[in-house]
Formats: C-alpha cells, sequence, structure tokens
C-alpha cells in the first residue's frame, strides 16, 4: 500500500487515514466526522471543476476541498488487496 494525499485518492478507490496534518480545530472537527486514524475513506466523487471531493466516512459524505485534503496522509489499497 502506498502513502498519498487524500486528495490524490482517485473516485472509486477506497484508502486508510493514517495522519491529519491541519491546525487543531481543523483537525478535530474532521476527526469528530470519522476522519481519524485507521478509517476507511472512499472518494465518491468531485465536483464538475474538480473541487471539492466528496468522501464517504464512518457512514458520511464529507465534501473536501483540495486544499484541505492533501494534509490528511492516506494508504491506498492496491487492486485485490481488499
Amino acid at each position: 500500500m502506498s502513502l498519498k494525499a487524500l486528495s490524490e485518492l482517485k473516485i472509486g478507490h477506497t484508502a486508510t487515514v493514517e495522519e491529519l496534518k491541519l491546525p487543531d480545530e481543523v483537525q478535530h472537527h474532521l476527526m469528530h466526522m470519522g476522519f481519524t486514524p485507521e478509517a476507511l475513506v472512499l472518494a465518491v466523487r468531485r465536483a464538475p471543476t474538480g473541487d471539492p471531493t466528496v468522501y464517504a466516512v464512518d457512514g458520511m459524505e464529507v465534501a473536501l476541498r483540495r486544499e484541505t485534503a492533501r494534509w490528511i496522509s492516506v494508504r491506498e489499497f492496491e487492486e485485490g488487496s481488499r
């Protein structure tokens, strides 16, 4: 599995959250929505302009701008390893 920014996750792909490198206030808000280490996150869809992207995590869909998602490190599943 390769480590990358959440903003790089392709639509339809799943990854595990590894780390959030955001200001405390933003980080705590996202963690309350389910973006916690080891949580599974799925890139669901992107806006027609390419930003924001909707991610499914912990039973919710959350839209994040690329500028925020780039500070969330994830480990993407390789094909066939799920």
